[in-house]
């Protein structure tokens, strides 16, 4: 299976992408990932990227899409599953060609819908521990004692990209650039499109999920 795994910022795309590899098999391909991966190995796209990103520019889609055609060809028979790409329409264009050149596709969609409130609600509410990393939110994920670490009483904090403003304008980055990837694909007839109500705890989001994969698997 040939999966893309597309969702707002905090619908839970890392929580369902390590059910999916673990029930299934798939290679886990994470854009954010290669592209550190590739600059700590100093390839040549990955001093390409680094440029871009020294400057403060994003980078080109042409070097994010070379840099996933390049993992995809490693990944094993059972397939993959793509995490934070495409996230616009040129992606998933030149990646759809780039899969054709070796005459394969992309097999599904996984689309975790979920209400702008609920990822406002889950993001802002996020609390990090400074020292050790462990996530705690204010109404789900409460520490023993308020505003302190369980596990070496540091005071917890809120990361900068938790802060309602920077999670309004992901939220809008996505409606405006990769929401209409969706469409794309629903409009290709190439690849089967799920929507998954991500609004739900994630289990139960899990079980939408593998009754749609399994399904297509037995296809």
């Amino acid at each position: 299976m040939r999966i893309v795994l597309l969702g707002a910022p905090g619908a839970g795309k890392g929580t369902q992408c390590k059910h999916i590899v673990v029930r299934y098999g798939l290679l886990h391909l994470s854009s954010g990932d290669i592209l550190r991966q590739e600059r700590a190995a100093g390839t040549e796209l990955g001093k390409k990227a680094q440029s871009y990103m020294d400057s403060g520019a994003l980078v080109p889609d042409e070097i994010i899409v070379e840099m996933m055609a390049g993992a995809i060809k490693k990944a094993p028979e059972a397939g993959f599953i793509l995490d934070g790409f495409p996230r616009t329409v040129n992606q998933a264009d030149e990646l759809d060609k780039s899969l054709a050149s070796t005459n394969k596709k992309i097999d599904a969609v996984l689309n975790l819908k979920i209400d702008d409130r609920i990822v406002a609600e889950r993001m802002t509410g996020r609390r990090s521990c400074p020292q050790c990393g462990a996530v705690y939110h204010i109404e789900n994920l409460k520490p023993k004692v308020e505003e302190i670490c369980d596990n070496d009483g540091a005071r917890l904090v809120q990361r900068p990209d938790d802060s309602p403003e920077v999670v309004a304008n992901r939220l809008k980055t996505y409606h405006q650039q990769t929401e209409p990837v969706v469409d794309y694909y629903r409009n290709s007839n190439n690849s089967a499109v799920y929507d998954i109500d991500a609004n739900k705890d994630a289990d139960e989001v899990s079980v939408l999920v593998f009754e749609k994969l399994d399904a297509l698997v037995k296809t």
